[in-house]
């Protein structure tokens, strides 16, 4: 990383920052909502508690599957023609992949990969579609964000949500800013180098990839690898980290066909509606997966929320942060600043408070 300089927080306000919230928090939420369907379970819960969450805004995130398309297509065109013995480790962890499309018969080539812009353009509606399904207006409260990942340390992205979380984070009410990070980072990256002020005013929750104590590549992280700049940013800047790892921690909360059935379909015009996305999930269709039988889907993006609601359902400690390195492994140096980890989830305790939530909304 370039060196740069950042305000330095003692180790009393950062403890102080970083223990779990006891009362209602100040939020924004950032979100590649259109990515797939865990991100609209995860905002639809956010809005159903205003008790608990006083939303000053939302932020739609960049993102693209493209990254993945050449290794998957290299993949496929090995196995399709009998040489799966040829597969590199690049390209191995898209065997499953490849193979379930030619069972399928699926061209791979007709899958559609949107560039990043216009996947935040596809976030930023769909953050309107989750507003509109609870009834809610969405006025003055959701802001375009970075049409691509961050390009150099030295070129932020100046964008509506990264000049709305500025002025958030600045606004002097005495409670920190939590800003809950469920996609890739240039909006908030962007924010940061472009006022490094806001570090002592914010505490970011950031659910990707695995724990700090892994020592395996985090190559399989969609929200770290897409924008690797703005991932290592986030470790190095000092910025008052929650980390929520998604493997194996956020992969427990996994929903099935039959519980969707049950405490989703039916419970208003927002239940009906994750009721679709769940049955027309457009990953399961990239992926050639046609069916549900024994299958869950994990709604990963719940984890950051839950640990805002109760954050005994989502245990964590304090941790030194790692480093990211380029080849996208953690390392561990002396002296570096404290972050809160999670290690756990309580799966069953989440998904009953979204159930009885949805359920109090359709009434």
């Amino acid at each position: 990383m370039a060196t740069l300089t950042f305000p330095k927080l003692s180790d009393e306000d950062r403890r102080r920052l970083l223990e779990p919230p006891a009362g209602p928090v100040r939020l924004v939420i950032d979100t590649d909502a259109h990515n797939e369907i865990d991100d609209q379970f995860a905002l639809a819960w956010a809005l159903l508690s205003p008790d608990k969450f006083h939303i000053e805004g939302m932020y739609a995130a960049p993102y693209s599957f493209a990254l993945r398309r050449e290794p998957m297509l290299e993949a496929y065109r090995l196995l399709k023609a009998g040489r799966e013995a040829e597969i590199l480790d690049s390209t191995g962890k898209y065997i499953n992949w490849a193979r379930q499309l030619l069972q399928a018969g699926i061209d791979p080539y007709s899958i559609p990969f949107v560039p990043p812009d216009e996947g935040m353009e596809l976030s930023y509606r769909e953050i309107l579609t989750v507003y509109d399904k609870l009834g809610l207006d969405p006025a003055g409260n959701v802001f375009r964000g970075s049409p691509g990942y961050l390009p150099a340390l030295d070129k932020p992205l100046r964008t509506p949500a990264a000049e709305h979380l500025i002025e958030r984070a600045l606004a002097g009410t005495g409670d920190p800013l939590y800003v809950a990070a469920i996609g890739c980072l240039p909006n908030i990256a962007s924010a940061i180098l472009l006022e490094p002020e806001i570090i002592k005013h914010i505490v970011v929750l950031w659910t990707a990839s695995y724990p700090s104590c892994v020592t395996l590549p985090n190559d399989a992280s969609f929200n770290l690898v897409q924008d690797v700049l703005s991932s290592q940013l986030l470790f190095d800047c000092g910025v008052p980290l929650v980390y929520l790892p998604g493997f194996h921690v956020g992969a427990q909360l996994s929903i099935s066909l039959p519980e969707m059935e049950r405490w989703v379909k039916g419970r208003g015009a927002m239940g009906d509606y994750l009721y679709h996305l769940y049955t027309h999930n457009p990953i399961r269709a990239q992926r050639g997966i046609s069916d549900h039988f024994g299958r869950t889907w994990i709604i990963w993006d719940l984890i950051n929320f839950a640990w805002l609601l109760n954050p005994a359902w989502v245990p964590s400690q304090l941790v030194r942060t790692p480093t990211l390195t380029d080849d996208l492994f953690w390392r561990h140096n002396a002296g570096r600043p404290l972050m809160r980890e999670a290690y756990g989830v309580n799966r069953d305790a989440i998904f009953r408070d979204f159930f009885t939530k949805l359920e109090q909304a359709a009434q």
